[in-house]
């Protein structure tokens, strides 16, 4: 299970006074795909081991979403790990098939008993992998 799928309905509390879902509403949007992700792939073990963290956002708005639009937002890992960190696409379709918010997240694993930064383990990337090996 490499990409992971839901759908999202904005409702009236996600709009700005420009009447579209606010910025602040996809970047919530994007952290809670990742963990649905994660809590649905993760086995109990890793979920208690450890916790993730975002390093760095970047976002492209590609079109508005008003309230009672529903999008469709797919993530997947691209690539291997570097380290503790590893970079999540997002894409979020509108019902026209458009790309409306597509956006690129670094997230770093740290180990919850020592609250330090760790290497990905292996064994945490492979459900998530997308890449060749």
């Amino acid at each position: 299970m490499a990409r992971f799928t839901t759908r999202i309905t904005a409702g009236p509390d996600d709009i700005d006074e420009l009447g579209h879902v606010n910025n602040v509403v996809w970047v919530r949007w994007i952290q809670d795909i990742a963990v649905a992700h994660w809590n649905a792939v993760a086995p109990q073990a890793h979920k208690d081991s450890y916790v993730w963290v975002v390093t760095r956002h970047e976002i492209d708005y590609r079109g508005n979403v008003v309230a009672g639009d529903t999008v469709t937002a797919e993530t997947w890992i691209p690539e291997p790990p570097r380290g503790a960190r590893f970079d999540r696409c997002v894409r979020f379709v509108g019902a026209d098939g458009k790309p409306k918010v597509e956006a690129r997240s670094t997230w770093a694993i740290i180990d919850r008993a020592s609250g330090r930064l760790v290497r990905v383990p292996a064994e945490v990337a492979a459900p998530f992998a997308e890449w060749d090996g």
